[in-house]
């Protein structure tokens, strides 16, 4: 991980990172934490098959992803559920028919930096399959695959595995 050095408050190369959670200034004794981020995965499912993602940008582009994002302030997890699907997919959900499966904590790493997140994971079950407009920056191919085909080594991310081992297994 990159290593923050000049004090927010400050501005002296006095900040030392705990390896853990949080920076601290030796010069000025301003605290500057890591928190954990909200994001939120939504397994889209129809019948026996969940719709991917591929990812067209790092982190980790190449990769099966499930639809989903950062939670903004002052917004729920439904809610980002609900934002992140049209933002990415154009598909305008109801918010009561998602049902809260799990959360695991991931690292997700940008430009150097880890966030540490808790991702929430969601189910949200459809009729019948759709089509995505692959104009979409974020995305460069969506695929339906049936849940006995999944594999693990295909997905972008170490919570989004974890999550579709045990849910392959119970769902």
């Amino acid at each position: 991980m990159k290593n923050l050095t000049f004090c927010p408050n400050c501005g002296n190369q006095t900040l030392l990172w705990d390896q853990e959670k949080k920076w601290s200034c030796t010069q000025c004794s301003f605290v500057l934490y890591n928190n954990v981020a909200g994001a939120v995965a939504v397994v889209i499912r129809c019948g026996d098959e969940i719709f991917l993602t591929r990812r067209n940008q790092d982190p980790k582009k190449g990769k099966l992803d499930m639809a989903g994002g950062f939670t903004d302030p002052k917004e729920s997890a439904e809610n980002t559920c609900k934002r992140e699907l049209y933002e990415e997919l154009k598909l305008n959900i109801d918010v009561s028919n998602l049902k809260y499966l799990a959360s695991l904590p991931n690292v997700y790493q940008y430009k150097e930096i880890d966030y540490n997140t808790i991702d929430l994971f969601f189910e949200y079950n459809v009729a019948e399959k759709f089509e995505v407009d692959l104009e979409i920056s974020e995305i460069s191919d969506t695929v339906w695959i049936p849940l006995n085909e999944i594999n693990p080594d295909d997905i972008a991310f170490d919570s989004q595995k974890k999550f579709l081992e045990t849910y392959i297994r119970n769902f």
